[in-house]
């Protein structure tokens, strides 16, 4: 969604995720890695994402709901701020990640921005693809676990001009009805500012920076060295 407003600095922290399983080659090995794409809301992880032919998990899915207590929240009562990674729930998203990796499905919510709630649910199979891709604005906030646990084969952020990420965001959420006009003009002109900060916080976590092309090849170039070793494997 990352349609929802000010990134925190790079200090900024979660809670931690629950510890994943152990480490995959002791428990068998993992038939899946996932590579994880973050970038500022609208620089276009979604379609890039598509473009790329793997399995997508949407880490958008995994928002709080708008009725927690412990939303964190705009200043001056601005409501909640759904730009801080503590507006997300980490946890929930790396045990998807882990669950994708060591079986090769999971059962991951459906999100309503609009409403901000979870209307449902569905499952995810990845139908024995080595390789999938876990996008959304907090990705670089579980590279650190997914990198430890052995999941990780990437980690990219998207970064573009600010400019046009701003116009891009505004017209589909604007499009969408993701909140109301003045709250979308207002939250993206935050980030329309802030997203140069937004990126080397991405960076710091572990993300490399990158334009679409290089994103894509970078993409394939892991695609390629998974069905390698699952080649060799089999």
């Amino acid at each position: 969604m990352s349609s929802h407003s000010c990134t925190p600095p790079p200090s900024a922290t979660l809670s931690a995720p629950p510890p994943l399983s152990g480490d995959p080659h002791e428990r068998g090995g993992t038939p899946a890695r996932v590579i994880l794409l973050t970038g500022p809301s609208g620089s276009g992880k979604t379609s890039l994402a598509a473009r790329s032919g793997l399995p997508v998990l949407r880490l958008d899915d995994f928002y709080k709901e708008g009725t927690d207590p412990n939303l964190p929240q705009l200043p001056e009562g601005g409501g909640a701020d759904w730009d801080a990674p503590l507006s997300w729930d980490a946890g929930a998203a790396v045990a998807a990640i882990d669950a994708l990796c060591r079986t090769g499905r999971t059962d991951v919510p459906v999100y309503d921005i609009g409403a901000s709630a979870r209307v449902g649910a569905s499952a995810l199979d990845l139908g024995g693809a080595p390789l999938f891709i876990a996008e959304g604005v907090f990705a670089a906030d579980v590279i650190a676990e997914c990198r430890a646990a052995g999941l990780l084969a990437d980690a990219l952020c998207l970064r573009g001009r600010p400019t046009t990420t701003f116009r891009r965001r505004l017209a589909r959420d604007l499009r969408e009805g993701r909140k109301s006009s003045l709250y979308l003009v207002r939250r993206g002109l935050r980030l329309l500012r802030n997203e140069r900060s937004i990126v080397a916080r991405h960076t710091a976590l572990g993300a490399h920076p990158c334009a679409k092309p290089e994103a894509l090849a970078r993409i394939s170039a892991a695609r390629a060295a998974d069905g390698q070793g699952a080649a060799v494997r089999s």
